[in-house]
């Protein structure tokens, strides 16, 4: 009995401990991302390479939203969101990587002008939220997927403005874009008019031009 209230005495301890590492992460996003504003956030997958139509595609989406006056966020590792920091940084914008510490897969790329630490995931995905007026998600896996339906959620739900959400190559989005329809819709999961929250796209002028159409800066 001793032994397992000493284990939740220690579980409480280093709870509230991390509680100040939490306010942290959150101050430091609060004071250094607005000078990002307005930015667009970008998401793909990690495992592209720099030889990739993907990859390709992203550094000239990041290039034309600096060119329209944006910036740009990315979650600062290889891959797409190279990419993004990449073309955002060439183009002379605001390049944001907001990097998570993982064991495999994310290591800070060297493009991001403006970079922030995240242990937290919850942290770091209010961070892009907060601070862009539109995403624009390009092939990825998990943690792609994660961050497209987390801002569909709070759109569809009014927790946060709407803004553009658009999806890059539809060869790669069709799929998952037909079974939203066909399944979710058709058995009444979600609306009809739910679909309007994303916008499927396959060339980088024609997300920009969306996001430049509908965000007044």
């Amino acid at each position: 009995m001793r032994e397992k209230q000493h284990v939740i005495d220690d579980m409480t301890v280093r709870d509230t401990w991390r509680m100040f590492h939490i306010m942290a992460e959150f101050v430091e996003g609060f004071d250094v991302l607005p000078d990002v504003y307005p930015a667009v956030s970008i998401f793909g997958s990690a495992r592209v390479t720099p030889d990739s139509d993907t990859y390709k595609m992203t550094e000239q989406t990041a290039r034309l939203l600096v060119e329209c006056g944006f910036n740009v966020i990315s979650g600062g590792g290889p891959g797409v969101m190279e990419a993004a920091n990449k073309g955002a940084s060439e183009a002379g914008g605001r390049s944001a990587g907001l990097h998570i510490q993982l064991p495999n897969e994310q290591q800070p790329n060297p493009y991001a002008n403006v970079r922030l630490e995240y242990r937290y995931f919850f942290i770091r995905k209010v961070m892009f939220i907060k601070y862009a007026v539109a995403y624009i998600i390009l092939p990825g896996g998990f943690g792609t997927l994660d961050e497209l339906f987390e801002a569909m959620t709070l759109i569809q739900t009014d927790r946060i403005r709407s803004f553009p959400v658009v999806l890059v190559d539809s060869g790669y989005w069709q799929g998952l874009v037909d079974w939203i329809k066909d399944t979710l819709v058709a058995r009444g999961a979600i609306s009809p008019e739910d679909l309007d929250i994303f916008t499927v796209v396959d060339r980088p002028e024609d997300a920009v031009g969306i996001i430049k159409k509908t965000v007044v800066l």
